[in-house]
């Protein structure tokens, strides 16, 4: 079976490309191998930082191929929908920092995979939807409630309830890309932040990741209590010493993710 997510490695970085032309659409393997793959890198102590980005430079990714919703099949709908969801769930999950590279169009689950991801940069051509409800569906992998979260409610009735599309620009304007860089510099600009990471402890980064995620299921003096716990579970790592000591000592921290 050819892989339609490619991996390849940069020092402390993963970087995972959706391969599966013309539109980068997903299917059931292509959910599955990212699946596997972002639980294994998150459990791999010498990734840092994680990159996606989509091959060719038309598509980042169409999101589902519609063949698999056409007949009408219950339970093959319900396959897709349960992939779709423990993929872009484990990609969230991903212990370091994920960063979407934007490329080309993002539509519907081609969206929601990035929206799984910490921070988007998209490149100025760009144009991002949610257009499931134009075919009869809705976006089932995280959509409605992860772009609410970035955008607010009233935005995401437009781009769901009104099928509107976004630009880069606008898309940055609102909160739902971090970034907009030039035409082909979307893989560069995040190859170059995720570098960045590998100058945090990679423990330090995994707690505070938890922390603000946290804030999607619990409340302000929940988070307060896990702050200061995790801060004191800090001082159980090598890291930790390592992060102070060696700025006392005016060099660069040998970070070793324990």
């Amino acid at each position: 079976m050819t892989a339609q997510i490619k991996l390849e490695r940069e020092a402390h970085i993963a970087k995972l490309t959706i391969s599966n032309p013309p539109a980068n659409t997903w299917t059931l393997e292509s959910l599955n191998q990212l699946k596997e793959l972002a639980i294994e890198l998150s459990n791999d102590r010498s990734v840092y930082a994680l990159v996606l980005t989509g091959e060719g430079e038309k598509f980042f990714s169409a999101g589902a191929d519609l063949n698999n919703f056409a007949s009408g099949d219950k339970s093959q709908a319900a396959d897709m929908a349960f992939a779709f969801g423990e993929a872009f769930e484990a990609l969230s999950a991903f212990d370091g920092v994920s960063i979407a590279a934007i490329n080309g169009y993002a539509m519907g689950g081609g969206l929601e995979v990035a929206m799984a991801c910490d921070i988007r940069i998209a490149e100025e051509q760009v144009q991002m939807a949610l257009p499931e409800a134009s075919v009869g569906l809705l976006p089932c992998a995280g959509g409605t409630q992860n772009l609410t979260a970035l955008v607010g409610e009233g935005w995401a009735k437009r781009m769901i309830l009104c099928g509107e599309r976004v630009t880069a620009k606008q898309g940055e304007k609102i909160g739902l890309v971090e970034e907009v860089v030039d035409k082909g510099q979307a893989l560069d600009a995040a190859m170059e932040l995720a570098q960045r990471v590998a100058g945090q402890s990679p423990q330090s980064v995994s707690a505070c990741k938890a922390l603000i995620q946290n804030r999607r299921t619990q409340t302000h003096a929940a988070g307060l209590v896990l702050e200061r716990e995790l801060f004191l579970q800090l001082f159980n790592t090598q890291d930790q010493a390592e992060g102070v000591n060696a700025f006392l000592q005016k060099r660069k921290p040998n970070w070793t993710n324990s």
